[in-house]
């Protein structure tokens, strides 16, 4: 049984590195080609909602114990992505071409990149240093560029577009937005809370290692 958690942890894990791998080079490569930003979501909105979408069975994993991630801390990650990319990008074509929307999609591409690599070479039992390294270090400056001048900034200019659609929806996301810094700041803190665990352990086994030797 733990055999086959493992072997559909490395395909779920690969499948999604490689899908958030091919969202980077279609923006990447609509940028060089364009010069712009604006051609962020033509390119490769449709793969990053999918992947998006997908990305809930990480949630359930938690919550049945493949993984010892628990429920909360991903359901309010991929909540919040969820929202920001369904209810407001994929619904308001005002805002796709918006360069908030670019630097969104580049800061989510890399640091998925990092961490479904990861992920899937720890399944394999082969994961090098390096890559923990980047899992555990990216998320410093990628997390919060992704999120202020990424998806707050984006959210608040489209308000005037939801509101003239949906005023519930239009003060709906005024408090996301207000209550976004603190839910925000909590999943920040766990990633470096996670950061010391890992990387200490690391740090750890080579001063060990170097003191042996």
């Amino acid at each position: 049984m733990h055999q086959l958690a493992n072997l559909y942890l490395l395909a779920y894990n690969s499948l999604q590195a490689l899908g958030w791998a091919v969202s980077l080079s279609r923006i990447l490569s609509s940028f060089l080609d364009t010069r712009s930003f604006n051609g962020a979501y033509a390119s490769a909105g449709d793969l990053v909602c999918l992947l998006q979408t997908v990305s809930f069975l990480e949630v359930v994993h938690g919550a049945i114990g493949l993984v010892p991630s628990g429920v909360l801390l991903p359901l309010m990650q991929w909540g919040g992505r969820t929202h920001f990319l369904l209810a407001i990008v994929r619904r308001i074509v005002e805002v796709q071409e918006l360069p908030s929307v670019f630097i969104t999609f580049i800061a989510w591409s890399i640091s998925e990149v990092i961490r479904y690599s990861h992920y899937a070479l720890h399944c394999m039992g082969s994961c090098p240093s390096c890559i923990t390294y980047l899992r555990y270090t990216a998320f410093i400056l990628l997390y919060p560029v992704g999120v202020a001048p990424g998806e707050m900034w984006l959210m608040y200019q489209a308000l005037p577009f939801i509101k003239r659609k949906n005023i519930s929806h239009y003060y709906f996301v005024w408090v996301v937005l207000l209550c976004y810094p603190f839910l925000w700041l909590k999943l920040y803190l766990h990633l470096f809370k996670q950061r010391r665990s890992k990387l200490g352990k690391h740090d750890g086994k080579k001063r060990s290692y170097m003191v042996l030797n």
